[in-house]
């Protein structure tokens, strides 16, 4: 008569396998928890963003929703809608002042690349004071635009990008 308790039978099969599996799955769960502790953290963090495009970004922005620019400096199509392949490239204007206006101009001027005889740091200037690159002031209907530094940069920087 055998002692099945003085001799143990070595397992076999899954049961060979089942402490090194369960060590390979407690591992895998304490990867998991290290990772769910840190996810906040990789989850919120920002991926870095080229200065240089968020500029321009911003300088579309400011040209095609809040100084409204495409409304002069953008040839339209019969039914008043701007045609994107002509998108600042200069314009005659479908509006004229009621009474005479001192140096007003029927057409505007060319901006996509940037408006002739202007370099980016002079356009910046005139943004921010509303003088040209010649110390005197826009044609009407031209506004006189105060923008600050920033702004002024960014809307430099975009029209500069579409050379």
């Amino acid at each position: 008569m055998t002692n099945h308790h003085s001799k143990r039978a070595l397992p076999r099969g899954r049961a060979a396998r089942a402490p090194r599996t369960a060590t390979l799955v407690q591992r895998a769960f304490n990867g998991l928890c290290v990772l769910a502790l840190l996810s906040p953290v990789v989850a919120f963090a920002k991926a870095p963003v080229d200065k240089q495009s968020a500029l321009i970004a911003q300088g579309n922005y400011i040209v095609h929703r809040v100084g409204m620019c495409v409304d002069c400096h953008t040839r339209k199509d019969a039914h008043g809608m701007p045609i994107a392949s002509e998108d600042l490239q200069g314009a005659d204007l479908p509006f004229t002042p009621d009474h005479p206006v001192p140096g007003w101009v029927g057409r505007s001027v060319k901006i996509a690349g940037l408006p002739a005889g202007y370099t980016e740091a002079q356009l910046v200037t005139f943004l921010e004071t509303g003088r040209t690159a010649s110390g005197g002031t826009a044609h009407p209907p031209m506004p006189d635009y105060r923008l600050d530094e920033h702004d002024a940069r960014a809307v430099a920087a975009y029209l500069h990008s579409l050379d």
